[in-house]
């Protein structure tokens, strides 16, 4: 990569910096008050949690396989089997080959865990949180979010209005044909999941959170990552993401506790890894040890800080509120 002299200038503003700081004070007193714990836990681990198309940065330690963190996750949940309660953390995040105006491969995350929470009830401090950082940061969303309630659409519904597919129930034939229609790429992929996945991504997500904040429910279980199944419908997992003029905030599961679901979805994704010819992981071995001893009952979000920011601020590339993009580091 060629270098310039100017270089060494930080890619936001020193007002910017300001307004990071004052984000993550925000953050944090918004925690403190709901008797939440603040935790670090190391970026470098033996371990990752498996997700077949999310790839930790992979490093040499004294001779060790080790993994920058995709996400402080799997140790915290250590810390929760542990008897800590309710937990959050400010941190930094890395996955690799992550890049765009709405991707770095190193950024910062805010992840917590309420203890005795289900997940709707993270969905209502999701929202709270979102209007408290808009209320400190004062900007293009304050005065929209004053008027207007956070909506919720489940993943069928999404779909239905969209595509006019019934997702949950269409055939593989049905959904190779809707995905033929609207994915100009050839050939399409072979799994069900990874349609599922270009579809959500190319025609679903841009269209979402535009007259609200919307929250998107109720994804397919072989999406449910570390998410439950639902009780009611073994279809879907209780799984939310939400979203801001087409931008995914963040990340909230009803937690997996059972240990032996967690080994069942991480040899699923590690086949699906080898099916894509990328690198097979260690897995979470650490946190399926802790699972075994005991999980308690909760629910947990990731939030992109620097995508909230971006949000709360009024700008259109993640890289206006870094100090130094990945590019710069």
């Amino acid at each position: 990569m060629s270098f310039s002299s100017q270089d060494w200038r930080p890619g936001c503003s020193i007002e910017m910096l300001h307004r990071r700081a004052s984000l993550r004070q925000c953050i944090r007193e918004f925690f403190f008050e709901r008797n939440y714990l603040e935790v670090d836990t190391p970026l470098l681990s033996h371990d990752t949690v498996i997700d077949a198309h999310v790839d930790p940065i992979e490093v040499s330690v004294t001779g060790n396989r080790m993994f920058l963190q995709t996400s402080p996750e799997a140790p915290m949940k250590r810390l929760l089997a542990a008897g800590s309660e309710s937990i959050f953390q400010i941190t930094q995040a890395f996955r690799s080959a992550e890049r765009g105006i709405l991707h770095n491969p190193e950024f910062m995350i805010v992840e917590w865990y309420g203890v005795g929470d289900l997940w709707r009830d993270q969905m209502a401090i999701v929202e709270q949180l979102v209007r408290a950082g808009a209320e400190e940061i004062q900007g293009p969303l304050t005065a929209r979010l004053e008027a207007r309630a956070f909506s919720v659409t489940t993943y069928q519904q999404a779909f239905k209005r969209q595509l006019g597919i019934d997702v949950l129930s269409a055939s593989d034939t049905e959904l190779r044909k809707c995905s033929a229609e609207y994915l100009c790429i050839s050939p399409l992929p072979d799994t069900r999941d990874d349609l599922l996945n270009l579809l959500l991504v190319s025609e679903i997500e841009p269209r979402l959170g535009f007259s609200e904040p919307e929250f998107l429910v109720d994804y397919p279980v072989s999406q449910a990552a570390l998410a439950e199944s639902s009780p009611v419908d073994p279809r879907i997992a209780r799984r939310f993401e939400l979203y801001v003029d087409g931008i995914e905030l963040c990340n909230g599961y009803q937690e997996l506790t059972d240990a032996d679901e967690l080994r069942l979805r991480e040899a699923t994704q590690q086949a699906d890894r080898r099916r894509l010819k990328s690198s097979e992981f260690p897995g979470a071995r650490r946190l399926l040890a802790a699972m075994d001893s005991g999980m308690p009952t909760c629910s947990g979000v990731a939030m992109g800080f620097d995508r909230l920011l971006m949000i709360l601020t009024g700008h259109d590339l993640l890289s206006s509120v870094l100090p130094f993009s990945v590019e710069q580091a």
